[in-house]
């Protein structure tokens, strides 16, 4: 397989301890994809992102119950988790509670996000994302 190095185009949100985290970015490494990896235990939570992610994918989609840090909350803030600002306020403060990864796949036709790891549907967008970028740049070349 051709590389692939747009870095831009592909952003994983994670942390890099996460054995799903490791997984894909092994997957994108082997299919010679270029990414960039936003470790959320260095970086924090980009705040702009949540309501992205929010929109895109729902936000209770977002919360992972079946985690250490969710078993580890108290019964207050779970239920408070069960609102829209309770879990915007959780996923700020414990990014652990965050499913992984989130992935945002941006070419310049389109912006698709992903949760979790899935190499049929990854396979799919790298394709997508390949072949929009070819079909700007021929766009971008005719003039």
């Amino acid at each position: 397989m051709d590389e692939w190095q747009n870095r831009d185009m592909i952003t994983l949100y994670g942390i890099p301890n996460c054995d799903t985290v490791k997984k894909a970015r092994a997957w994108l490494d082997s299919q010679g994809l270029a990414y960039t990896f936003h470790n959320f235990k260095r970086q924090g939570v980009p705040l702009d992102r949540i309501p992205v992610w929010s929109q895109a994918l729902g936000w209770e989609r977002l919360i992972n119950r079946q985690g250490m840090t969710w078993q580890k909350l108290t019964d207050k803030q779970k239920a408070d988790a069960g609102k829209l600002a309770g879990a915007m306020a959780l996923m700020q403060a414990e990014s652990s509670v965050i499913k992984r990864p989130i992935v945002e796949w941006q070419d310049p036709i389109t912006t698709t996000i992903t949760l979790g790891f899935d190499t049929q549907t990854w396979s799919m967008q790298a394709d997508e994302l390949k072949d929009n970028e070819r079909r700007a740049s021929l766009a971008k070349a005719a003039g």
